[in-house]
Formats: C-alpha cells, structure tokens, sequence
C-alpha cells in the first residue's frame, strides 16, 4: 500500500490525472486519493511517507529491560530457578516478581526477541546418550529383532 500511495503522490503532482483515474490506475478507493490529496495540501508530502506502527507502549522502560538483560545474563539459578534455562514461563515470572509487571505468556518470546534473546527449549535427548552404542544397536540388532518381528507375522497368517 505505501508504493500504491507514494505513486498516488507523485501523480497527484503531476496533475495530469483526475482522482478517479488514479483511483483506478492504483487499485485503491477514489476516497484513498481524496484522503491523500487532502493531506498532500494541508501537511505536505512528508505526511504520506510510510511510518512505523507504534503500537501500546512497552509497560518496561528502557532502564528497565536493560536491568532485566542483567538478571537474565546471571542465569535461571541466580534467579532461584532449579536449572539454567530460561522458558517463557520463567522469565514471565522472574519480570512480574522483579519489576510488578504482568505479561501475556504469549508476548514474552517477543519482547526477549528485543532484547536480542530467544526461548530456550528442552534438548529431549538425555545428558548420558551415548551415539555409538545407538549406532551399534542400529546396525546389528535393530535389523535383526525386525527380521524376527516380520517372520512372526508372516506365520500367525
């Protein structure tokens, strides 16, 4: 939409088209290029250019996420965590016990995006796996206790 309306703009301009043509010539209402013309005259064309939206303002000052950067870089155990990793559900609550401020789970991944932080998830593999023993397991006795499993059904038919 920002080219369609920097295009308007320029052909506005111009002013070799009427706002109907250029309605059509864009995609847009004949009522987009009226509101365009009316801020064009009254604003300038500066007032056209694409902004970024706002939103609602963060509920922590920049101070303050800056000090929650600090209590995240000590880690989860300094913050009376059991375990070093930082979940969503843990530094929701590491920011409503420190700072008295409530978050929506769902935003928490954003704001630590942000931050320049991201969520931490679980490895499900266990600490003591041991690959070559897998393999091993893989190669010789998987093929195996399938040969085996295969033959079975084929004589219970």
């Amino acid at each position: 939409m920002a080219e369609r309306r920097v295009e308007g703009v320029r052909l506005l301009e111009v002013g070799d088209m009427t706002q109907a043509e250029i309605a059509r010539q864009l995609g847009v209402t004949e009522a987009a290029v009226s509101k365009w013309k009316k801020q064009l005259v009254e604003e300038g064309p500066q007032a056209l250019q694409a902004r970024k939206a706002t939103g609602r303002p963060s509920k922590l000052d920049e101070a303050t996420k800056a000090e929650l950067v600090k209590k995240l870089e000590k880690g989860a155990i300094a913050a009376g965590f059991p375990t070093e990793q930082w979940t969503q559900a843990r530094v929701r609550q590491l920011i409503k016990r420190e700072f008295g401020v409530a978050y929506h789970q769902n935003y928490i991944s954003r704001l630590l995006d942000d931050l320049g932080w991201s969520v931490q998830k679980t490895d499900p593999r266990a600490i003591e796996r041991d690959e070559e023993l897998i393999r091993a397991w893989l190669s010789r006795d998987f093929p195996r206790i399938k040969k085996s499993a295969v033959a079975r059904r084929r004589d219970r038919v």
